[in-house]
């Protein structure tokens, strides 16, 4: 049976209510501008999944504090950041259906606003002496940037191997999945041993995540992102490189050039989704992400049984099997 976001969330249901008023408190701002930006944000946040993910990995492995809180609090305030900032690189106007902060504000108030973000998250970690968790958070960001951009390197030549792209959305995606677990059982005050657990446990499950993402691209829907926008930014995900990969050197050659030179075309990226279809890309790349899942949750059945535990399990299954 699948299960909602809020069924899964039922045991930490008072802990991010509390969270939301905490961090809604944290957002506010004496520069009139800035604290209708911030209102802005935090009115169209997502699915909290990311604090979901501390709170519940703190529950597995000890009890939930108030530096669970500042944790979950610090990575909201950081990935926004980085967010905001994206928008600007990427020039999106638009940011899980609402205009983006460049769009409303123009680039160089967007910029500002993704520093302050992030000073805020620094500030609130030194001021309450939370360093572990400044250090956890910190390195996701700065592997977020470095998979980011070596994506951006590959993509010129589109000679990405399945091992750069597990590095690429190791660093740009599962490293911040990772640093949620990490956080979350660290605010517990988990011993080392399950801190790494629970690491690798993050780590697994971002792989999948991204991997499930990358399947809408090739997807018969416009649900979620629209069809075949990897293939216009010339972003080379796993369905592709296995496709390409199993094709003969011709095929290769032609798909290649389609991609390099036409991925604007709609009829032409169309034509790259069905050769993708036909080769098997699809298949294998359900099967990769299912293999993350299963050594997502032989980890976390290391773990003594709990509600938290459970909800780990359904938020697991809840990543691949959503719909956007």
């Amino acid at each position: 049976m699948s299960r909602t976001l809020t069924d899964i969330q039922a045991p930490i249901s008072l802990e991010m209510t509390e969270f939301e008023k905490k961090f809604r408190q944290l957002m506010k701002s004496k520069v009139t501008l800035l604290d209708k930006i911030m209102g802005y944000i935090v009115k169209r946040k997502g699915k909290q999944m990311r604090p979901m993910f501390v709170f519940l990995s703190a529950g597995v492995t000890g009890q939930i504090s108030e530096s669970t809180y500042r944790g979950a609090a610090l990575i909201e305030l950081l990935h926004t950041a980085t967010l905001v900032h994206d928008d600007v690189v990427d020039d999106a106007n638009y940011r899980r259906g609402f205009f983006s902060i460049n769009a409303l504000w123009k680039n160089k108030i967007a910029v500002l606003v993704g520093d302050y973000l992030l000073s805020r998250g620094l500030l609130l970690s030194v001021d309450h002496g939370d360093f572990d968790l400044l250090k956890l958070v910190s390195q996701a960001v700065r592997e977020m940037s470095e998979g980011e951009l070596l994506q951006m390197e590959k993509a010129k030549n589109l000679d990405i191997t399945e091992n750069i792209y597990f590095d690429i959305i190791r660093q740009k995606t599962a490293s911040l999945i990772s640093s949620c677990c990490a956080v979350g059982s660290t605010s517990a005050g988990a011993d080392e041993q399950a801190v790494e657990r629970m690491t690798l446990f993050g780590e697994k499950i971002g792989m999948a995540f991204q991997i499930k993402d990358d399947l809408f691209d090739y997807g018969n829907t416009q649900i979620g992102k629209p069809l075949g926008i990897d293939i216009r930014e010339k972003k080379m995900t796993l369905p592709l490189i296995y496709s390409l990969h199993n094709a003969t050197a011709s095929e290769r050659s032609r798909i290649k050039k389609m991609v390099k030179n036409n991925h604007l075309n709609k009829k032409s990226v169309q034509q790259v989704i069905e050769f993708v279809k036909a080769s098997g890309g699809i298949d294998y790349a359900n099967s990769v992400m299912r293999q993350f899942v299963d050594e997502a949750l032989e980890i976390l059945d290391q773990f003594s049984p709990s509600s938290y535990r459970d909800s780990l399990h359904q938020m697991v299954e809840f990543t691949i099997s959503r719909s956007r």
